[in-house]
């Protein structure tokens, strides 16, 4: 049976996008169907739509932590204050084993927008080399923090 850093691996490497890939693995915490898992992390993929500004990865486990602990309309500010500690949590994580979660630190600077950037990401193989791992990172965190 996979576990969810495998489930999350595979959704991104058949064609999603990194923060699609993490809350399509953890969608069932919040009941999330495939389709609504997929299509709400979509524009934060590749650093917010290729701005490679926050990890996709990171961003989409914020997400997940967010139907897990966030606050809801029967909730009180506790709930808020939980969440952005377990997102704190998860980024100093994070930047501790990668160095940033800024997509374009990770990437070495290669620019997601433009042709260059594309070909350059491809050809050092940075899907594989440095996204993968960001991705599986992320959900070894979440499955952490979750279980606290």
């Amino acid at each position: 049976m996979l576990n969810r850093s495998d489930i999350a691996a595979e959704k991104f490497l058949s064609g999603f996008n990194c923060a699609q890939s993490i809350l399509f693995a953890f969608r069932d915490l919040g009941d999330l169907s495939e389709e609504v898992a997929l299509k709400i992390a979509c524009g934060l993929g590749a650093g917010m739509g290729r701005k490679e500004e926050v990890c996709g990865a990171v961003s989409g486990g914020i997400l997940a932590l967010g139907m897990r602990f966030g606050r809801g309309p029967n909730d009180d500010s506790s709930a808020t204050d939980l969440t952005y500690q377990k997102t704190r949590e998860l980024m100093v994580h994070f930047s501790s084993k990668h160095g940033s979660c800024i997509c374009r630190k990770l990437l070495n600077g290669c620019e997601l927008t433009t042709e260059e950037g594309q070909r350059m990401f491809k050809e050092n193989e940075l899907k594989t080399k440095t996204c993968v791992p960001c991705i599986r990172t992320v959900a070894e965190i979440l499955e952490q923090l979750l279980l606290e």
